[in-house]
């Protein structure tokens, strides 16, 4: 059986998944797993020719900040070192550009708040 934590964070990634489908963006593949870490969403944005990575956060509350401002410099990086990995075995993506993009959900999920950063940040 599920966490309740795992059963949380799978609502969060569905609702953020249909939040960018019904904005525009296509599923490539979702929790894509390898031995350095996970990314939560892979979408084409089809309309920038754009490969997107995306990273889904949940808070319930913001006491301690946003949910979108929990993606630090080290989860940063192992995201970058992840998505290197999908793209060294995806090599049909080779001509699109690459953008990370942070899907930050707070507060009830049945009628969250949704922060959508695209570009959240860089690769170095």
């Amino acid at each position: 059986m599920f966490s309740l934590k795992r059963q949380t964070g799978n609502k969060a990634e569905n609702l953020a998944l249909q939040y960018l489908k019904e904005n525009g963006l296509e599923l490539i593949q979702q929790n894509y797993l390898t031995k350095l870490g996970e990314i939560d969403v892979i979408m084409l944005d089809k309309l920038e020719q754009t490969l997107v990575f995306v990273e889904v956060r949940y808070r319930a509350n913001t006491h301690f900040g946003s949910a979108s401002n929990t993606v630090d410099n080290a989860k940063q990086a192992k995201l970058i070192r992840t998505a290197e990995v999908f793209l060294q075995k995806h090599p049909e993506y080779d001509d699109f550009i690459c953008r990370f993009d942070v899907v930050g959900l707070e507060f009830d999920l049945k009628y969250p708040k949704i922060d959508w950063i695209k570009d959240a940040f860089e690769t170095p």
